[in-house]
């Protein structure tokens, strides 16, 4: 008699054992997730708040207009590469100022190449889902051209998006596009163009 309860009892403990320990596993884990994720979220970014972004892509040529007119670039897309280092300062959870340097080469029909160093600063906002992120930026400023023996510097300005995946606490990666304005105006009008490109990167941000 006293063995069958001792077998019965065995056999409870071997039932219940699992269940009791999945159900402490289960108490143990799920709030201090839950707590982490809600924290991470929360104090996501702050006023102070730094990221460096690494930025590499392909160019697609936009519109060009001579004196109000459409023109061929002589371009077929895509037709280049391009690049650039930016630098943000967070001024509140949404809104950012910095700058940025970049560089693009485009090649055109002719088997010759234009280069192109923009030099500016730029201001955004951002909106955050969960782990992803979505940047709004515009940029202005200067911008170097270099086309065979013609060199030309003046204005530029950009705008663009990007969306980024949150990878860890430091990183961000994803995917960024912008519209460059890169007029070339000079004392002699009738060759005066407003051309724009396309750039869509790979990107990756550092937070600190």
């Amino acid at each position: 008699m006293q063995k069958a309860w001792v077998k019965l009892i065995i056999i409870i403990l071997f039932i219940c054992f699992p269940v009791l320990l999945a159900a402490q596993q289960n108490n143990d884990d799920g709030p201090s997730i839950e707590s982490d994720w809600e924290d991470f979220f929360s104090d996501l970014y702050m006023k102070g708040d730094q990221a460096f972004i690494i930025s590499l892509g392909t160019v697609f040529p936009g519109l060009f207009i001579n004196n109000g007119e459409l023109i061929d670039p002589n371009f077929n897309p895509p037709v280049g590469g391009t690049g650039s280092l930016s630098y943000n300062y967070y001024l509140s959870s949404k809104y950012f100022i910095g700058g940025e340097i970049g560089g693009m080469f485009i090649h055109t029909l002719r088997k010759n190449t234009l280069f192109i160093v923009p030099l500016g600063l730029r201001a955004g906002t951002q909106y955050i889902y969960n782990r992803f992120e979505f940047p709004l930026t515009l940029t202005m400023g200067m911008t170097w051209h270099k086309y065979l023996d013609f060199g030309y510097y003046g204005f530029f300005m950009k705008a663009g998006g990007a969306a980024l995946f949150r990878a860890t606490s430091d990183w961000s990666f994803g995917l960024n596009t912008d519209l460059g304005w890169f007029p070339q105006w000079t004392d002699d009008k009738s060759r005066n163009v407003d051309g724009s490109f396309i750039n869509v990167m790979l990107v990756a941000r550092y937070h600190f």
